[in-house]
């Protein structure tokens, strides 16, 4: 069976009866890789028969043979079994380990069903498992981790499944300050849906009442101020940032800077400007979107955007002490300064 990349798929597929003998769920996002495991431990073995029938290995605290061992036995007084392995590249050499569960997944036991979770960046290491799964009767699901400019897309889609409504300042504010893992993102989602009951819209105040994130005050209101030229209400959110450092982190801030410029800089390279042309060179999801960078084409001429990823580069080196040791602050306050100047 091909790899998977669709997580509703293989939950609905696991809800509908339609399991398979193996799972290997690999990939740096861990929300739907836990999704995943939940259904399964939920669906494969009724509670009542899991003290035989369920058994639950950490990568940290196994090798692959006992994992492979408990797999190719029978279920006691059960249809299955559900076997995990969870966090696989904890195991010591984890490659050589994970190479090792190739011949049980070629051929394994219909009566187990075996999971495997790797979570982190050298999912490499899973290589062959992966092959040999894709090649039998198991599913192989990669969980990439989003990228920033998807995960408005995600939190609107979290609203939709849950029946609620979301403002858009709303959702750029959660994205910009609790950004990925997806866990954390939806864990401050889900406190916001139960606090407004399961219904009704969630406004840019809930989130700054019950999330700790000011709809006035954060990197999104200071882009806006600078894309818009109104050094006033910089100097105001810079100050408001600078009584709160804890939560608004000059290097959040510059990356964020950082990366509108950069985006503009190749709108104003292209040989068209048009709506579809500009969400596709700079990955927006629609429409609205690209508000900031049209205006932005009327406020930065190219050499002033590409000045401003200069002066950038260079707030950025002062930043981490490289010919400057003055406060993070008062160095944000200057380039905002020579930005707009």
């Amino acid at each position: 069976m091909a790899a998977a990349t669709d997580y509703r798929k293989i939950i609905a597929d696991i809800r509908a009866g339609k399991i398979n003998p193996v799972y290997v769920l690999v990939g740096q996002e861990t929300y739907f890789i836990d999704l995943i495991v939940a259904e399964l431990e939920k669906r494969v073995v009724a509670p009542e028969d899991r003290d035989f029938n369920y058994n639950l290995y950490y990568g940290s605290q196994t090798v692959a043979e006992s994992v492979v061992n408990c797999a190719q036995q029978f279920p006691v007084m059960a249809d299955r079994k559900l076997v995990i392995l969870k966090e696989s590249q904890a195991m010591a050499n984890a490659k050589n380990e994970l190479d090792k569960f190739v011949q049980y997944v070629s051929n394994p036991n219909m009566t187990t069903v075996l999971v495997i979770t790797f979570t982190g960046e050298k999912t490499a290491a899973t290589a062959n498992l992966q092959k040999a799964v894709a090649k039998s009767e198991g599913i192989v699901f990669k969980s990439e981790s989003p990228r920033d400019y998807q995960l408005p897309a995600y939190v609107k889609d979290y609203c939709q499944q849950h029946k609620i409504s979301i403002d858009d300042k709303a959702v750029s504010m959660l994205c910009e300050y609790i950004g990925a893992p997806l866990s954390k993102l939806f864990g401050e989602l889900s406190k916001l849906i139960q606090i407004k009951g399961g219904k009704g819209r969630i406004s840019p105040e809930d989130v700054e009442k019950n999330v700790g994130i000011s709809k006035d005050y954060n990197n999104w209101e200071l882009l806006k101020a600078v894309i818009s030229r109104d050094y006033p209400k910089c100097c105001a959110i810079i100050k408001y940032f600078r009584n709160n450092p804890k939560n608004n982190p000059t290097i959040v801030t510059g990356s964020v800077l950082f990366n509108y410029f950069a985006k503009l800089t190749v709108a104003h390279f292209l040989p068209s400007k048009d709506d579809s042309s500009l969400m596709a060179a700079l990955e927006a999801k629609n429409a609205y979107s690209l508000g900031d960078y049209k205006t932005g084409l009327r406020t930065y001429s190219p050499a002033k955007a590409v000045n401003a990823i200069h002066l950038l580069r260079e707030f950025d080196a002062k930043n981490k002490g490289i010919g400057s040791f003055g406060n993070e602050y008062d160095l944000l306050q200057e380039l905002i300064f020579k930005i707009m100047t």
